[in-house]
């Protein structure tokens, strides 16, 4: 029990504001409170080791402890504690920059510091306007994006979301947004995807076809971007269909719209690889990132755009109008540094590539449950929906997920030792992003406690 137990509890229901939570639901109950981390695991202040199945929130990458991450900011700070990159740099922001350029695909070499993930988002919707201002194309300034998807809370990716629940309350939003099919396709329409329902390249094509048509409504001389996430996050992780990017692709090319790859989750190894693009084998125009890049260790994000779309700012007396206090920060960019060393010395990439068919097919046994409808996803970010009735894919109703998804099994999980997300945005989900370093042994004890949970659950529908 941590010795100042009591009076955490106390300050923190009467001046801690939590983000995106029920404070009512702490009035009888302690909040927990997490103070240690070691590798896949964290403790929380009464001595109870949890597996950190969602890498706090899909950031910590290398795991919890690692002390050469934590001496790589302490050692910056001594040094250089903080400059802005307003009209100046600094040496790790000038070489991060430069090593990120190195692993994006393509003309992707540019590289503009956040604080992290909606700031990246708010970054590329702003550079897209201005660029197609500045290259004779005023009107363009709409953007697409997924139904269900998650891009941020500020003003402009709360705009860009397509989760309505999660914006009405802040509304009225930055107009000029509009939505496209996402590609669930355990959910495809009727129809979409072949006569049996399971041809996904044939509804990949569909969901891309959407976007043209989306396009055309809104007119094309007045549409600037989609934004689009390699594993759609919200709703439970949605895996691109087979060629469904290199058809987005090439609709952005003849209509000359931005394709931009929101990768602050998918991004620094979840799926496997530094990018998602990587892995799907497309170039978008810009990348948004962060999390992952620093595993956690300090705040940081980036917007990463190709060269044509810096081309019209180096004309004599431009300048992108755009910045943040903190983007590019001397500790955080130092603390990238040095994680981008250990995934390298230790080769976090090939261990995802090498462990994911493992942790896929470990999730898989829960398959035989019957409120267990769908495990999808790919590398180390995976969701599992959970159905009313497995035959006909019936999902719970509002009550019944309060009762049976917040009501038990989030509460559950947590209590047997798994910190994980379930979430009903879209249908009723849990999902898993453990640690890039997990292994076997930590996808048996998440398939063990999911197990002893939803065979539970099972029995309260």
């Amino acid at each position: 029990m941590h010795p100042d137990y009591d009076h955490l509890q106390q300050a923190a229901k009467d001046h801690l504001w939590m983000h995106f939570t029920r404070h009512s639901s702490y009035r009888d109950e302690d909040v927990p409170v997490i103070v240690r981390g070691e590798g896949a695991y964290i403790w929380d202040a009464r001595g109870k080791r949890y597996l950190d199945g969602l890498a706090g929130l899909f950031v910590s990458q290398l795991g919890h402890g690692r002390t050469e991450l934590a001496e790589a900011a302490a050692a910056q700070a001594k040094e250089l504690a903080f400059h802005p990159l307003w009209s100046y740099a600094h040496p790790n922001a000038i070489l991060l920059a430069e090593r990120i350029a190195g692993y994006a695909p393509g003309s992707l070499n540019r590289v503009f510091f956040s604080s992290g993930g909606g700031e990246s988002v708010e970054s590329a919707w702003k550079l897209a306007k201005n660029y197609f201002k500045l290259v004779g194309k005023p009107m363009k300034h709409k953007v697409l994006s997924r139904a269900i998807a998650y891009h941020g809370t500020t003003q402009g990716a709360l705009s860009i979301t397509g989760l309505p629940p999660l914006k009405q309350q802040f509304e009225p939003l930055v107009p000029s947004t509009f939505r496209v099919p996402n590609t669930n396709l355990y959910r495809a329409p009727a129809g979409t995807a072949g006569p049996d329902g399971t041809d996904a390249e044939a509804f990949g094509r569909w969901a891309a076809d959407q976007i043209a048509v989306a396009i055309e409504n809104e007119g094309p001389e007045t549409v600037a971007a989609i934004f689009l996430e390699p594993v759609q996050n919200s709703g439970g992780c949605f895996p691109p269909p087979p060629g469904y990017f290199q058809r987005v692709r090439e609709i952005c090319d003849e209509y000359d719209v931005l394709m931009v790859s929101d990768e602050v989750i998918c991004a620094f190894g979840r799926l496997g690889h530094m990018f998602g693009a990587e892995r799907y084998g497309y170039e978008p125009d810009i990348i948004t990132c962060a999390k992952g890049i620093t595993s956690g260790y300090a705040p940081l994000g980036a917007m990463i755009a190709s060269d044509r779309l810096m081309e019209p700012f180096l004309a004599d007396g431009e300048m992108f109008a755009h910045g943040y206090t903190f983007g590019g920060h001397p500790v955080s960019t130092a603390v990238a540094m040095a994680n981008l060393d250990v995934f390298e010395s230790e080769d976090v990439l090939g261990h995802v590539r090498a462990n994911e068919g493992a942790f896929r097919a470990t999730l898989e046994r829960l398959l035989d449950l019957p409120i267990v409808g769908d495990v999808r996803g790919d590398g180390y970010f995976y969701g599992i929906e959970l159905v009313k009735d497995k035959a006909t894919r019936e999902s719970f109703t509002a009550e019944e997920c309060e009762r049976i998804l917040f009501g038990f099994v989030s509460k559950q999980l947590f209590a047997e030792g798994l910190y994980c997300r379930a979430d009903d945005r879209g249908d009723p989900v849990i999902q898993l992003s453990p640690p890039l370093i997990c292994d076997q042994q930590h996808f048996d004890e998440m398939e063990q406690i999911l197990r002893v949970v939803l065979d539970k659950a099972g029995t309260l529908v």
